[in-house]
């Protein structure tokens, strides 16, 4: 009987750790909980778990820390980590696999993104690779560790996961995939055609000829002869078998040129919707690169420094952190802004949290609808990430130094002020009729402008 494997889940949530171990226990595997970093770090003293799944925001040590503990030690450091966490974007996943963790795994996880993770840690046996399909579709994207280099030997770090996709099909690829397809079949039409011609046209010849020799045999005979030749010739053979052979023999003909022009049509038809499809795209990169410019542009622009209200809002996409991310960012710039122009006064800093459609349960975690569900199909109308979240958990470490910063830094003439506004909604939701015909994309697309984070400067 083979070891079962153990997996240590650190997380100072305790609805995280409780979904994350359920789905780790349909895999077999034993699940011990830390609720710190610190605390992992003392399990980890005495026992040697097969993964460990970190979080990011935590009291005390953050998980980007206990990785370095964890993989400065020699004893610990061939410990594959992962990140489970809020955190996302292509800067974080290299933040984290540069420190040594083998990839990073959202809060709303799913099943199937679990046993993907363990079967590239080799951590389930061989005979439940035939049950992953009951999470994942057919053609998933396959993600295999990468290869290990020396210094990653040296340092006992885990490979990052890397994940093998499809490239997208680009434009002209339909054109040239219908003609290899077709060429073959035309080569082999046009080579039966020829010789179905050519043996027609050589009965047609033997015909003839056996038809003209006994006229140009009686040419040859005298005039005298020419009666008792007439008397006894037979009557001319008719030739309306000849026609009809030659009829039959042409339909073949022109059942081939009929495929044959079908398939240029369609071939025809093939290349437009391609170019349609390739302009379609161009449009919507254009259009796509227009709006990333106009919210370049929206970003940096100067807040209102000498008014007694200059205000800014910024939307929290769902599952983010509310005081992190680009709301970092808008309320360093409105500080900066404000302490150029003079200003004396407080910053109010509140958080908004939106009522989202989603769907799932409460043990595999909830996620964003789909955009054609109807509302009333909703598995879930709220915002269960908001509703998880401590006062401490709502700020990233960064933005809890740059409140606290700010007073030192101004001698007092600026300070900054916290708060949860709730579900105070800044876009009413739809009621009634309405609400019976709204899908969940209509309905998502309203929660995402109430889920947001609004500043406020007020003067003294």
């Amino acid at each position: 009987m083979t070891t079962p494997k153990r997996a240590l889940i650190v997380d100072d949530s305790r609805s995280a750790r409780v979904i994350l171990s359920r789905m780790l226990e349909a895999y077999e595997l034993k699940v011990d909980a830390a609720e710190s970093a610190e605390q992992a770090l003392e399990y980890l003293r005495q026992n040697r778990p097969d993964v460990v799944f970190m979080d990011h925001l935590m009291p005390g040590m953050d998980g980007f820390q206990a990785i370095q503990a964890i993989k400065s030690n020699p004893d610990t450091a061939t410990i594959p980590v992962m990140m489970y966490t809020s955190q996302e974007g292509e800067l974080y996943v290299s933040q984290a696999r540069a420190l040594g963790a083998v990839g990073v795994l959202p809060k709303t996880v799913k099943p199937g993104d679990v046993s993907r993770v363990l079967y590239q840690l080799h951590l389930l046996p061989e005979r439940r690779e035939g049950r992953s399909n009951l999470f994942e579709p057919a053609e998933e994207p396959v993600s295999r560790p990468a290869e290990r280099t020396p210094a990653a030997l040296r340092t006992g770090a885990q490979p990052p996961v890397r994940v093998e996709r499809e490239l997208p099909t680009q434009a002209g690829d339909i054109e040239l995939a219908v003609r290899n397809a077709i060429a073959p079949a035309m080569r082999e039409y046009n080579a039966e055609l020829r010789r179905y011609i050519a043996a027609s046209m050589e009965v047609l010849t033997r015909k003839i000829a056996a038809e003209t020799k006994p006229e140009a045999a009686a040419a040859d005979l005298p005039a005298a002869l020419e009666p008792a030749i007439a008397e006894r010739a037979e009557p001319a053979p008719s030739r309306w078998p000849l026609i009809a052979t030659a009829a039959l023999a042409l339909i073949p003909t022109v059942v081939l040129g009929f495929l044959h022009l079908q398939t240029l049509e369609s071939t025809r038809s093939l290349m437009q919707s391609n170019a349609h499809l390739a302009s379609v795209v161009e449009e919507q990169q254009a259009q796509l690169a227009a709006l990333q410019q106009a919210a370049r542009a929206a970003a940096v622009a100067p807040a209102a420094t000498t008014s007694a209200n200059a205000s800014k809002r910024e939307a929290v996409p769902y599952g983010e952190t509310p005081l992190a991310g680009n709301r970092l960012e808008r309320l360093r710039e409105m500080v900066d802004s404000l302490r150029a122009g003079g200003f004396k006064g407080r910053v109010h800093v509140a958080s908004y949290a939106g009522e989202f459609c989603l769907t799932g349960n409460g043990i595999e975690g909830y996620s964003i609808a789909a955009d054609e569900l109807p509302v009333k199909r909703c598995d879930l109308i709220g915002n269960p990430f908001d509703d998880s979240l401590t006062a401490a958990q709502r700020q990233s470490l960064g933005f809890a130094n740059l409140v606290t910063s700010i007073p030192q830094q101004t001698g007092n003439a600026l300070s900054i002020d916290v708060m949860n506004g709730g579900r105070t909604a800044a876009v009413p939701y739809p009621e009634g009729e309405a609400l019976a015909k709204l899908t969940a994309g209509e309905w998502n697309r309203i929660a995402a402008q109430n889920n947001r984070v609004e500043f406020m400067a007020e003067a003294e």
